[in-house]
């Protein structure tokens, strides 16, 4: 069985980080082993919560995990809360990463052209040195905007989707060739000439092709929602699956998810309704 370690905080609230990516790789038949970053009472979107720290406990999880002789077929990092856990992040990467290591960064700084309330020009010069690392990245818009320097303000200006989609594809083009490594842009929200019909979609570059392809929005920005789509994205390849293949068939399941949250009105610090849909990524 393949084994992915996964770096990210575990919120008893919110499913996302470990709570989602653990079941998601589980049911596409990949052992989880979690490098916990922070234990949270509820994910940071909830009003009150509680946050427990474990920067300075990594280091005893990579010091045992080394004794153990134990290596990983894939190494998935997300939400960092400082510099400090991205150089232990390092540290890791320097013990378990080999060339045949597949390694997915989410980049987690921010969305909806705002950084989050932790990131810091530190951070972002990190970033950008872990994504080097990477073999697939899965930066939002506004991700892809702070590691490429795109205004976020000038490609929201665009007033037709044509136009937005190739200053997103240029943007996608420069991370890749910086990087080396395959992107995938998500929750891109072009401008519509149909005020009825909102599209949002994800944009895949390799390098030498570009593959876009967008599902119905309803407006609501859920919980973990990008947490489940890196997962299906390093499940499917733990499954040896083309990223297409993966992007179409997380976008199928979140659907699936983000549909029934909606009808069920479940708050949208809550999370999706994911659980029920899991056997659609069944091999």
């Amino acid at each position: 069985m393949k084994k992915v370690a996964v770096v990210q905080d575990l919120s008893s609230f919110g499913k996302c980080s470990l709570t989602a990516a653990i079941p998601v790789l589980s049911v596409m038949g990949v052992q989880v082993c979690p490098l916990p970053t922070a234990v949270l009472s509820a994910q940071t979107g909830y009003p009150s919560f509680h946050c427990e720290d474990f920067t300075s406990k990594m280091k005893y999880f990579i010091d045992e995990w080394s004794k153990m002789n134990v290596s990983y077929d894939g190494i998935f990092t997300g939400f960092v809360t400082g510099e400090e856990q991205i150089h232990n992040i390092f540290h890791f990467l320097d013990e378990f990463q080999t060339k045949e290591t597949i390694l997915l960064v989410d980049p987690v700084m921010g969305d909806s052209g705002e950084v989050y309330k932790l990131f810091t020009d530190e951070l972002l010069v990190l970033m950008k040195e872990l994504v080097k690392r990477a073999n697939v990245i899965t930066p939002n818009v506004t991700e892809c905007c702070l590691l490429t320097g795109l205004s976020y303000k000038k490609l929201q200006g665009y007033a037709n989707e044509k136009d937005y989609l190739k200053a997103l594809e240029n943007a996608g083009n420069i991370l890749q060739q910086e990087s080396g490594a395959q992107v995938i842009i998500t929750g891109v929200n072009p401008p519509s000439a149909d005020s009825l019909r909102k599209l949002i979609g994800n944009m895949y570059l390799d390098g030498s092709k570009t593959f876009y392809s967008t599902i119905q929005y309803n407006g609501k920005s859920y919980s973990g929602t990008g947490d489940l789509f890196a997962s299906v994205i390093m499940g499917s390849m733990m499954r040896g699956e083309n990223l297409e293949k993966a992007v179409q068939l997380a976008e199928t399941f979140l659907t699936a998810a983000i549909n029934d949250s909606a009808l069920a009105q479940i708050p949208q610090e809550e999370g999706v309704n994911f659980e029920k849909y899991l056997g659609m990524l069944l091999s």
